[in-house]
């Protein structure tokens, strides 16, 4: 392996949207250090925290169509069926909903589930209740994708939380998506919700630990019923 290949998997990537972070917790630790230099040393702890929040790490994507994956790194939180968004104007009926929840210390860069169009994007104000709370999906700040896939359209919805009071998606209507694509992040803990149509099936249990874009979270037209786990 050359040089460049060992500092290329040694050093995980920074998201850009994390760059002025970054310098600010810098900058204030040294403004810090000035005034208590023990307080230098918190502040470089809590940079430190920051680079790590905003890393971006490259995934080894599976290449299947009928896979749907993991938007985010997370806890798989929920799994049920449940009407998606109104705003979204996607189904008045239960779909398939699966979430997953990202605390502090997961990657928030968010991707794409599978491959296709992105047909709309819709951002909703809202509250910034606790992520996992049932109610979060209904009463948080979110902002939802519809893309159109060769299995129909899916839901993909970004939710704010506690924490969490910037929601960031730079993907626009009419704008292609390979499965695993990045499209957007969340600062600085939250969840993602995705809703899946008819033929599905779950392929995650909650409290399964997911990774973004290698996790396998549903598998379309497979006569396999919902996986089942036990803890050892």
């Amino acid at each position: 392996m050359s040089l460049v290949d060992t500092i290329k998997h040694t050093f995980v990537p920074i998201h850009r949207e994390g760059h002025k972070f970054i310098v600010a917790f810098f900058a204030i630790s040294v403004i810090l250090g000035f005034l208590w230099f023990p307080l230098f040393w918190v502040g470089m702890l809590l940079t430190a925290w920051c680079i790590y929040f905003f890393r971006d790490p490259e995934r080894l994507v599976p290449q299947d169509e009928d896979l749907a994956l993991s938007p985010a790194d997370g806890q798989v939180s929920l799994i049920t069926m449940s009407p998606p968004p109104s705003e979204l104007g996607l189904s008045d009926a239960p779909m398939l909903k699966i979430s997953i929840f990202m605390n502090v210390f997961n990657c928030h860069v968010n991707r794409a589930p599978m491959r296709g169009r992105v047909e709309q994007v819709a951002y909703r104000e809202g509250k910034f209740l606790n992520a996992e709370s049932d109610k979060a999906s209904d009463d948080n700040e979110r902002n939802g994708l519809i893309i159109d896939t060769s299995h129909g359209r899916i839901g993909v919805i970004q939710v704010a939380g506690l924490v969490a009071r910037r929601i960031v998606c730079w993907t626009t209507p009419n704008v292609p998506l390979e499965a695993g694509e990045r499209f957007g992040l969340i600062r600085f803990g939250s969840r993602l919700d995705v809703y899946l149509p008819e033929g599905f099936t779950p392929r995650v249990s909650v409290g399964q630990t997911a990774i973004a874009a290698e996790t396998i979270l549903a598998e379309y037209g497979s006569d396999k019923g919902p996986v089942l786990t036990r803890r050892i």
